[in-house]
């Protein structure tokens, strides 16, 4: 696995875990930008990036990503419980962590959602996982495409998903990049599929990124259960498209609207109130005993680390000085 590292050897562990089509290169700027106190540790995770290829068993959610974190910790002989960070999909993943080992804090970052990306409409979970993209997307991938002369190209999403409208990140040209290295196939993105009789057609299928988030193998809300309870801070993006209520990515959202036909409607498959399920569980969390921080970036897309960094930053950093 590439890792990217910041701070003395010998500083408290913090671990970055990037999300879904992105890899650390995500997180290099604010690296250096954090107190020398900590050694900040971000890896590329399974299927994305300059690590090595392995496939995803997608039917254990993200514990894969999980104990990919912990053998990293290991070969970088670190033993103390880490601060660990979760943008998006790396949300199940530190939570999945959690579940499994002790940390010292959880910090969500726009993390998909407790209960998996899509609505559990039906018990194959249909319309969710690897089948739901859009081939296009893959092809552009494969074809290496860094233009924006589609809406299915890197830099295209990137501007329409990642960010706030309007923003425009310096280092574009390299997180386009990065987000090429993507392992394409079966076991790593988008996944495999499988037929279903229920509505759109198709369900998750066992292997791959798309299906470990399926809502029939993603699932955090676990945490709410954790004794200890580490600290949590969740941080969200006011303006996020890709993790909100009523996503347009996610496949209830677009069946009301008419883009998918034959939606048998919102008693049977309502859109996913996203951001709803995260505070639900959180609250729990808190209700439980926990300590939960939650800081709503007003006008900030999917990516308030990108988009709104310094705010983001002054966040993050007050939460780890809280902590001690």
């Amino acid at each position: 696995m590439r890792v990217l590292e910041a701070g003395p050897a010998d500083g408290e562990p913090v671990v970055l875990v990037h999300g879904n089509l992105s890899t650390s290169r995500f997180y290099e700027h604010l690296m250096p930008e954090l107190p020398p106190r900590y050694r900040v540790i971000a890896p590329d995770m399974r299927g994305f990036g300059d690590s090595d290829p392995a496939p995803l068993d997608a039917t254990r959610g993200l514990a894969d990503w999980a104990d990919d974190t912990a053998a990293v910790l290991r070969a970088l002989g670190v033993s103390a419980p880490a601060h660990l960070l979760g943008w998006s999909t790396g949300g199940a993943a530190i939570a999945r962590f959690a579940l499994d080992r002790p940390v010292a804090s959880l910090t969500f970052l726009d993390p998909v959602s407790p209960y998996g990306y899509g609505t559990l409409a039906f018990p194959d979970a249909a319309g969710t996982g690897g089948g739901g993209i859009n081939p296009e997307v893959v092809a552009r991938l494969r074809a290496g495409d860094t233009t924006a002369d589609s809406p299915f190209t890197a830099r295209s999403m990137f501007r329409a998903f990642y960010v706030a409208p309007g923003y425009v990140e310096p280092r574009e040209d390299l997180l386009v990049d990065e987000i090429l290295k993507t392992h394409l196939g079966d076991t790593n993105y988008p996944g495999d599929a499988t037929a279903s009789e229920n509505w759109p057609g198709f369900a998750p299928g066992t292997s791959g990124i798309l299906n470990a988030l399926s809502p029939r193998y993603c699932r955090w809300d676990e945490i709410v259960d954790l004794d200890p309870k580490p600290p949590v801070l969740w941080t969200h993006g006011g303006a996020d498209l890709v993790v909100a209520d009523g996503s347009p990515l996610e496949l209830g959202t677009l069946g009301a609207s008419g883009t998918v036909p034959g939606w048998p409607g919102a008693d049977v498959y309502p859109p996913q109130p996203m951001v709803a399920q995260i505070r639900e569980v959180l609250d729990r969390y808190a209700a439980a005993g926990g300590s939960v921080r939650v800081e709503i970036i007003e006008g900030a897309g999917h990516g308030p680390h990108l988009d709104s960094a310094p705010r983001w930053l002054a966040i993050f950093r007050d939460f780890l000085a809280t902590i001690g």
